[in-house]
């Protein structure tokens, strides 16, 4: 396949050049966005006049049938061409003649790639935030379903107040909402069209910038064409986007593999979705959610990768910039891997509540309520805070927890306590009474669900 640039040069290229230039075994994958931004730039220069309008019709209706070709298997994309682009406009050419030779006037490759990766990434971002909401709607179906479900909440990994499994879920929950936010807000910034901008100085021709957009769906052009043809902003954003996203799967993934342990067992994973070991019999492992963790680190590397080649570029388009693919379609293909499994395995995992409410009886994580329990009695804060870490020490003396600790020794602490305390300290009252908004309370946890879904459902 002759390059596209052949013109200027004597001497064949070096095969080892050739190998080391060449992009199409990453870039072939947006054969369908170069063909309809082609198809796109084509009817503009028929509309515009800058091509005979019968030329520009011809040119549109072959290239509808050279994606069609290569949807069914008909055509191969060749894998010795440069990039897909000169794939593209060759099989063009060989089929229309100079007519297909018509196509790329008034552009330049390092718009026509621009344009390329900003589509196919938008339309990647919007299945991957598909896939989110998928995984939030399981999250809320599983948090309604633990609404009263109580477990130690912890911090430093101790066991600190209890809170309710749905209560749990549905801060995962918030977290995803989040990063669909981010998604979207990388798609709105990334839905400016850069074709037009040429090479980099733009055009003498008299192209209709605005028709393209319309045409591809983008919202506006790009304002500057050095910049136009060298941002990739877009692409850094989406990076870090779906570097966030991989940050709470692995910490989500971190609390699967321990739950899982029979330290803790608080869940089981369904068979489907767990592996065993080759020599111990006895081994169920949570293989996704370990994976997913490890993954993480894949998608963080590719968006340094990408800081690290944006950093130095001077403008406007350099071949530093073909790195850009590479890395952040990785970044995409993993982290829908990562959803595609991970979201059957947390909508099909076995909840232990008796594991979680046993848990949650150990560790004295009713000792706020106990204090708060003086602080309703008159007492100061600081005063009921000293007087329960005095019975939470008197307990682990005796080998007792706060439920089980006699009310004389309660009294010997502090005359305020009466009988009234054992009701103050009850774990599902404790979870109860925690109204405020956000909170672990049942009451609370269904308003979060009915938040998410609205949220998810208004998109």
């Amino acid at each position: 396949m002759a390059q596209l640039w052949k013109g200027r040069f004597k001497k064949e290229l070096a095969k080892e050049t050739n190998d080391f230039n060449s992009s199409i075994s990453f870039d072939s994958k947006m054969f369908e966005e170069d063909i309809k931004g082609s198809i796109a730039h084509a009817a503009m220069l028929g509309k515009a006049g800058i091509i005979d309008k019968s030329e520009s019709e011809k040119i549109v209706a072959e290239l509808a049938v050279i994606l069609d070709d290569i949807k069914s298997g008909k055509l191969n994309i060749d894998m010795q061409s440069e990039d897909i682009h000169t794939f593209v406009e060759g099989e063009l050419t060989s089929r229309l003649g100079d007519t297909g030779k018509r196509l790329h006037t008034a552009r330049s490759r390092n718009d026509q790639v621009a344009l390329d990766i900003r589509l196919y990434l938008k339309k990647e971002a919007e299945t991957i935030i598909g896939m989110l909401k998928r995984l939030v709607l399981v999250l809320c179906d599983k948090a309604g379903a633990n609404k009263n479900t109580i477990m130690p909440g912890y911090t430093h990994l101790q066991r600190a107040q209890p809170i309710t499994f749905g209560h749990h879920l549905m801060a995962y929950a918030a977290m995803l909402l989040r990063d669909i936010e981010r998604l979207e807000d990388a798609c709105a910034r990334m839905n400016v069209l850069p074709l037009g901008s040429g090479a980099l100085a733009g055009t003498t021709y008299p192209i209709d910038r605005g028709f393209v957009a319309d045409y591809l769906g983008f919202d506006s052009v790009s304002q500057n064409s050095l910049d136009g043809v060298s941002d990739r902003d877009f692409c850094l954003e989406l990076a870090s986007a779906l570097s966030i996203v991989m940050v709470h799967l692995s910490r989500f993934s971190e609390e699967i593999i321990m739950w899982c342990s029979w330290e803790f067992k608080f869940v089981e994973l369904d068979d489907a979705f767990s592996t065993g070991s080759s020599i111990m019999p006895q081994k169920k492992n949570p293989d996704i959610a370990e994976l997913v963790r490890g993954k993480s680190g894949r998608v963080f590397g590719n968006l340094t990768a990408l800081l690290t080649v944006m950093k130095g570029i001077p403008l406007a388009y350099n071949k530093d910039m073909q790195e850009d693919k590479e890395a952040v379609f990785d970044s995409v293909e993993t982290v829908k891997m990562c959803l595609n499994a991970f979201t059957p395995m947390i909508e099909t995992m076995t909840v232990l509540k008796d594991n979680m409410r046993a848990a949650a009886a150990k560790g004295f994580i009713n000792a706020t309520d106990c204090a708060d329990y003086l602080v309703g009695k008159g007492l100061p804060f600081r005063d009921a805070y000293k007087a329960t870490g005095e019975l939470v020490a008197l307990c682990i003396d005796k080998g007792l927890t706060l439920e089980t600790l006699p009310l004389e020794d309660y009294k010997a602490v502090c005359a305020l306590f009466d009988e009234g305390v054992y009701t103050a300290i009850n774990l599902e009252k404790c979870v109860n009474d925690r109204l405020s908004e956000g909170g672990p309370s049942p009451q609370s946890v269904m308003k979060q669900i009915e938040f998410a879904k609205n949220k998810i459902n208004a998109e």
